[in-house]
């Protein structure tokens, strides 16, 4: 059960998160176990916003030395050179890091990039850019490059169906490594950095902030489920990580406050759908008609095709999938992968996010750098908040905000060490599964969860702690015996199991676009 929100009120807090996504979590977690007294708040669920909206990828920053229209952009701006190089630093150190120390929440694949005659780019080309990726990344974790000529893709699965075989004159295979899942990976670091004496709450918004004499800031909460319920607290710094909000919770800063715009939010959205099972194991990394990245990803038995990558102006907290973006995306795909055929019937679900990038009015589309801005200059002093942070890097960025935070301010409390293992629901042979085509959430789990997890609906129950919204039925069909299996944990009668499961299949029908039946 929550508790109070009354109980912070009159706290004082060494540092408040505001915004639980993977780098808010990972920001508390880092800092828990620096020895801050830290507190973490997020409006809505943690991990809720664009986090569980991402293609899940732990990428090894291939991305990043993809130069534009052509390679002499990087000789004309020699600038954007040095920022891909250290983005796809950060993008190996990071996959080796976590692989490494997290091996339950990753899922290795066979991943291709396909070369052709008339591409943007020549087979040297790519064989630079992965010479380059494995000089500035470990060596513990290999990218297993290589290069394949046309006779022996043929018999290779999914890839044997790409476009214009007599135009494909090579194709890079690499080991890609899959988040499982950005949600769950946010929750394993916030009840880490509460075994060490951190406070987080979820559904807790902040209303204004405002300075104090001794340079801290005294902030004014809301419960969003309570709206009556009210708290103020204070801290001698603040974390904006709120991502695609950061520009947002900025303005409820009073008192001489002059922050400038950080965000600009690109909207990519996704489609699943099911291929071939000897497809499992495979996927595709590509560029669009548009010349930007596209993706073809295994997922749970299915794939998935994404991301769109269009300006978004809109409101912030109603993003969902669009008809004509689904139709973009089947166009993508059928471009791709022609023999397939894809139609609208084919998509099983669908889902789409924002991206918090970093504002640079050179660029329309934002700026991908992550950058830790100091607010002090923008009469927000003791403030900073993160922009572009990929969830890949989220641990390294964890770190680097330690540092900023501990060049302003000394912990009160003594240093412990971190935990980057899975937790794991406890292991129960016994309890049945909860869906019939995925038997790897147990009745069991979700007790856990429920006790345990900060968990307030079944959204969050179903999608952030166990994740079987996102399988094949998005556990439309269980959401009442899912319900049921919680209801005396978390109090719920019968009318409340019945206004759950309602609002958990209204979220999937707006959210996900599912197919009918």
């Amino acid at each position: 059960m929550r508790a109070a929100l009354g109980g912070l009120n009159g706290k004082a807090f060494d540092v408040v998160i505001v915004g639980g996504g993977v780098n808010g979590a990972s920001a508390v977690q880092n800092l828990a176990a620096a020895g801050y007294h830290v507190l973490l708040v997020d409006k809505g669920d943690f991990a809720s916003g664009s986090s569980s909206r991402s293609s899940r990828l732990l990428h090894c920053g291939l991305r990043y030395l993809a130069p534009g229209s052509s390679i002499w952009e990087f000789v004309r701006y020699p600038n954007r050179l040095t920022v891909a190089l250290r983005m796809a630093r950060q993008a190996m150190v990071s996959r080796s890091q976590f692989v490494t120390a997290t091996p339950e929440r990753t899922r290795a694949l066979n991943f291709c990039f396909p070369i052709y005659r008339d591409g943007p780019y020549r087979s040297w080309q790519v064989d630079l850019a992965f010479r380059t990726l494995a000089a500035l990344g470990p060596k513990e974790v290999s990218l297993g490059y290589r290069l394949l000529d046309p006779p022996a893709v043929r018999g290779t699965p999914l890839i044997q169906w790409l476009r214009d075989p007599e135009r494909l004159i090579r194709v890079a295979m690499f080991r890609e490594y899959q988040f499982e899942w950005p949600e769950r990976i946010a929750m394993d670091a916030i009840l880490d950095a509460e075994r060490m004496g951190a406070m987080a709450r979820n559904y807790t918004a902040v209303e204004r902030l405002e300075r104090m004499a001794d340079g801290g800031w005294r902030m004014a909460l809301r419960d969003a489920l309570d709206p009556k319920a009210q708290a103020e607290l204070s801290a001698k710094l603040v974390l904006n990580m709120a991502g695609i909000w950061i520009d947002e919770v900025n303005r409820r800063a009073a008192g001489g406050a002059r922050p400038k715009r950080k965000i600009t939010g690109t909207k990519g959205a996704h489609i699943m759908v099911r291929l071939p099972p000897e497809c499992q194991n495979y996927g595709i990394a590509t560029l669009n008609r548009e010349n930007e990245g596209f993706y073809c990803v295994p997922w749970r038995g299915l794939h998935y095709f994404g991301p769109t990558e269009t300006l978004y102006e809109g409101n912030l907290d109603d993003i969902r999938p669009l008809e004509e973006e689904i139709e973009f995306l089947l166009g993508e795909a059928n471009h791709l992968l022609p023999s397939l055929g894809l139609k609208r019937g084919d998509v099983i679900f669908s889902w789409a996010g924002v991206r918090p990038l970093t504002y640079d009015e050179a660029l329309p589309k934002g700026k991908r750098s992550r950058e830790l801005h100091d607010l002090g200059r923008e009469g927000m002093p003791n403030v900073f908040a993160l922009t572009a942070g990929p969830i890949m890097t989220h641990r390294s960025a964890g770190i680097e905000i330690a540092k900023a935070v501990a060049s302003r301010l000394a912990p009160s409390r003594q240093p412990q060490a971190l935990s980057y293992a899975a937790r794991l629901f406890p292991e129960n042979q016994n309890s049945p599964p909860l869906l019939d085509d995925y038997t790897g959430i147990k009745i069991a789990d979700l007790h856990h969860a429920a006790r345990h997890e900060h968990v307030t609906n079944l959204v969050d129950l179903l999608f952030r702690r166990t994740g079987a919204g996102w399988t094949a039925t998005m556990a439309a069909g269980a959401a009442e015996r899912a319900a049921s299996a919680v209801a005396d944990i978390l109090g719920w009668d019968q009318a409340r199991i019945a206004a759950e499961v309602e609002a958990y299949r209204a979220y999937l029908a707006k959210h996900h676009l599912p197919a009918a039946g």
